[in-house]
């Protein structure tokens, strides 16, 4: 019996080739479109909502499914999207971090909810356009996570929280080419999707104004607090912690006469922390939900997340978390979305605060500056 596999199709030119690399190795591949804006929205479409789940995304999508004689759903999933990617956007944001909500995207709706509905379809898979490969470790029978043949579009870095079940149930057929391969194979296909630009944005933040959008949904995450150096002495107010990143250098409002950083946001004090660039230098991480899953894995205590310092030696974090306090001025760092808080000692200085995105590899580990993490998600 032919196996089925369900493909999730955003109306780019990645998906549409993943649907056609399928239907050309012989699958029973249904294309699906998941509907995540509001039915009762603004007049135009590709303004409200990004190119990866508009208006315009669902007509590509069911054209290259048309073109590919395969079936094509488009399928609502507005109230599943609100919950679990906008609304731990808002609440990362409300505890002082910075979320990437493709990642809980992909983990929760694409390989959670859209999986399950393809297995209660007698699906064996869910397949993406995503630039990422999975491999099964003959030795040990895990299912690895590993980096794209194309350097440059991979995207491992969005896929770190999948489970061992979810891995097992994705398929990414275009993690074995390149994107200009990708473009080349759509355009050989007549497929209308193969000079479409790339998408870039955030899906449900087209203009890039992420405060705007938190402004209109969540405007109690906007409480005006202080801004404070190191020594806690006030330099000025701000609006809003979800307003700041650490490591944002512009639109402080400070006038110092020398440039300044956010270093700490502490949603219970309501306060933004600001200092100097080496102030953002870290030389270790806290890897909470990778902690997890490796504590469930030996039976530990998933409440203690497990460090590794720069000299490479174990930190475990005691009562009060002291080690915690030192480094991030009072606030334990936690998940980020998918990002590591951090520092490379040393490195370059720049806007941004450097993060470190886990990604389970082949070799299993994460490297960054110093510091080596075993990766465990």
């Amino acid at each position: 019996m032919t196996e089925r596999i369900v493909v999730g199709m955003s109306g780019g030119v990645d998906s549409s080739v993943a649907a056609a690399l399928l239907v050309e190795q012989g699958y029973d591949v249904v294309g699906i479109t998941m509907r995540v804006e509001p039915r009762l929205a603004m007049a135009e479409p590709v303004k409200r909502f990004g190119n990866c789940c508009g208006t315009e995304a669902v007509e590509d999508a069911r054209a290259v499914a048309r073109a590919l004689g395969i079936r094509y759903y488009l399928l609502s999933m507005e109230e599943e999207f609100n919950q679990k990617v906008i609304g731990s956007f808002i609440d990362e944001y409300a505890a002082g971090r910075t979320p990437v909500p493709c990642v809980s995207c992909n983990s929760n709706l694409k390989f959670g909810s859209l999986l399950g509905r393809a297995r209660a379809w007698d699906a064996v898979a869910v397949a993406t356009g995503h630039y990422a490969r999975v491999e099964r470790d003959p030795t040990t029978g895990r299912y690895l996570l590993l980096r794209a043949k194309d350097a440059r579009k991979d995207q491992t870095d969005f896929l770190w929280p999948l489970t061992q079940a979810q891995l097992g149930a994705a398929r990414f057929p275009v993690g074995e080419l390149t994107k200009d391969e990708v473009r080349e194979h759509a355009r050989r296909l007549g497929l209308v999707t193969a000079d479409k630009p790339e998408s870039q944005d955030i899906c449900f933040v087209p203009d890039d104004d992420y405060r705007g959008f938190l402004r209109r949904r969540a405007p109690e995450v906007f409480r005006p607090g202080a801004i404070v150096d190191q020594r806690g002495r006030v330099l000025g107010t701000h609006g809003g912690i979800a307003a700041y990143t650490v490591g944002q250098k512009r639109g402080l409002g400070l006038a110092t006469g020398r440039p300044l950083y956010v270093v700490d946001l502490d949603p219970e004090r309501n306060t933004v922390s600001v200092g100097e660039a080496p102030d953002l230098e870290r030389d270790w991480l806290v890897a909470t939900a990778a902690a997890e899953g490796a504590a469930a894995r030996r039976g530990e205590d998933s409440a203690q997340p497990s460090t590794r310092r720069g000299d490479g030696s174990r930190a475990r974090r005691g009562p009060g978390g002291g080690h915690l306090r030192r480094a991030a001025a009072g606030r334990e760092p936690g998940p980020i979305g998918g990002l590591l808080q951090r520092r490379r000692r040393g490195g370059r200085r720049g806007d941004r605060a450097a993060g470190l995105a886990l990604s389970a590899r082949a070799t299993r580990q994460a490297r960054y500056g110093r510091l080596t993490l075993s990766a465990v998600a």
